[in-house]
């Protein structure tokens, strides 16, 4: 796997390595890594797994050789030795294991993106990019992209003898199975919260003085507007951190208490029911017109990775899944407008409505999710509407304090982000916050044949993620089951890819440009 990069230098290893962070987290989450990092994988598929590897380590030597005939500088020759040196001792421990296991690697095939001293091949590409050109920099950037996809190919294509714990997709059967994810908008999805592209649609459009037409609604001036926005958001965030402070419990739970959480969210909900009638009553949601707000929908900025979750999801014909986004958001026309956007029109959108007198809003909100209370209400609805008999996981993906009701009734409930109110409120009533990958692991260690499901809604523990991508890898990745000649062919496909990318002679032309 790759390696954990010092953060603090900037050289061509760590910008790349940036760049596929997406494809790193993939290799990370297939079924294949989460089996070996429980310690339970089967023996077979890690027998499988050496004997391919020792294909791939081979042509991993042939190519530091070839790279060490092309140096020039004396040093760089050296650490490229070194490095094939490693090699060469990784394929000695290979090789006494193929020796006791007695593998005929004329029937194995095989990648493995994996490098030996990672650190230090970064170090020399950091060292000799230096004289490369922008050209010669764009083949080694797509050089490194495509052994980075070459990895997840072959983690993913690695042959299981157990069961896993993920896809969360995995033994899907439409027919018996249905998927239903839900999902927060404004900052869970988004990068900025919608109430403040609202208010800068009121503040831009709105009139520079107060002498308007009559045949309008009245508004106030662009001034008054920007003065007004500002004391509502003021006053909102010194009401909200005293009512998180108001619900905590004196003392921390030992035991997770999702009575005690609602009672105290109940609280919560009452103030922000205050805090919209506040704002409704301002006059500031007034005159907005309805194809402004598209405009801007179209335009919103979407946290990276978040629409190719969601596309993997209500674009997959073979899979019985639908998306409901259920958000305190003023205006759902804004939202669906977003998805819209991104070619997402499959998404049910729960969430509040302006009230308009033709396409210009009145002031008013159509409240139907205000708060804690009212998310989870609408979450239970949906799914006893959901009439169909077919089993059901539900999965939960939310930021903030307003989520953590739904996240916790969710068979899985997903954190994205690092909001410091949401843990703190939920481990103050014994909630658990876990990494998902950790997570993961636990949950395959406990997983076997007669599990028929390890998530249960209710058990108070939450999963946390940094980005989208681990949502995506999570239910992504297929398990491939041992077929014979079906995954031979694959891995032969892999390895014959792995071999272009560490031999073709571009790359050897680009070696030697670097010296």
């Amino acid at each position: 796997m790759a390696a954990i990069h010092n953060h603090s230098e900037a050289g061509l290893a760590k910008r790349f390595w940036i760049k596929c962070n997406r494809e790193s987290i993939f290799a990370m989450y297939t079924p294949f890594v989460i089996s070996l990092a429980s310690g339970n994988l089967k023996i077979d598929s890690f027998r499988h797994y050496i004997a391919q590897d020792v294909h791939f380590l081979r042509a991993f030597a042939q190519a530091y050789e070839s790279a060490e005939e092309c140096a020039d500088d004396d040093d760089d020759k050296l650490g490229i030795s070194q490095l094939r040196k490693a090699i060469l001792e990784e394929l000695k421990m290979h090789g006494s294991l193929v020796e006791e296991w007695g593998l005929d690697l004329a029937k194995e095939h095989s990648i493995n993106s994996a490098t030996a001293s990672a650190l230090q091949t970064e170090e020399l590409l950091d060292k000799l990019s230096i004289t490369l050109t922008g050209e010669e920099l764009d083949v080694i950037e797509k050089l490194y992209y495509q052994a980075m996809k070459l990895e997840i190919g072959f983690f993913t294509a690695q042959p299981l003898f157990q069961p896993t714990i993920v896809p969360l997709t995995k033994g899907h059967n439409p027919e018996e199975d249905h998927i239903m994810i839900f999902s927060d908008f404004d900052l869970t999805c988004t990068v900025v919260d919608s109430s403040a592209i609202l208010a800068e649609i009121a503040i831009v459009t709105a009139p520079k003085s107060d002498n308007q037409p009559e045949d309008q609604i009245a508004r106030m001036s662009s001034s008054d507007l920007r003065n007004t926005w500002g004391s509502l958001s003021k006053l909102y965030t010194e009401e909200y951190e005293q009512c998180i402070e108001s619900i905590m419990p004196a003392n921390r739970l030992e035991n997770f208490d999702y009575k005690e959480l609602s009672m105290a969210l109940e609280q919560l909900s009452k103030f922000e029911n205050s805090a919209n009638n506040r704002v409704v009553e301002s006059g500031v949601l007034k005159g907005i017109n309805i194809e402004d707000i598209k405009r801007a929908g179209e335009r919103l900025i979407l946290q990276d990775g978040c629409t190719d979750f969601f596309r993997r999801v209500v674009k997959n014909e073979n899979l019985n899944a639908n998306v409901h986004v259920l958000s305190y958001c003023w205006c759902g026309d804004l939202i669906r407008s977003a998805f819209s956007s991104a070619d997402l029109n499959e998404m049910d959108v729960h969430a509040n409505e302006f009230s308009y007198e033709g396409s210009v809003s009145t002031g008013d909100i159509v409240k139907k999710v205000e708060s804690p209370i009212d998310k989870v209400q609408a979450f239970r609805n949906i799914l006893e509407n959901c009439k169909d008999d077919k089993k059901k996981l539900t999965v939960y993906i939310g930021d903030s304090v307003g989520d953590l009701l739904c996240l916790l009734e969710a068979d899985v409930g997903i954190v994205v982000g690092s909001s410091s109110s949401l843990r703190t409120v939920g481990t103050q009533f014994g909630v658990s916050f876990v990494p998902l990958f950790p997570g993961l692991v636990k949950k395959q260690k406990e997983y076997n044949e007669e599990s028929s499901s390890n998530w249960k809604s209710l058990s108070g523990t939450l999963y946390t993620v940094t980005s989208w991508a681990e949502d995506v890898a999570i239910q992504r990745h297929g398990s491939v089951q041992v077929n014979g000649y079906a995954v031979t062919r694959e891995m032969r496909n892999f390895r014959q890819q792995s071999f272009k990318c560490l031999l073709d002679q571009d790359t050897i032309q680009t070696l030697k440009c670097c010296t």
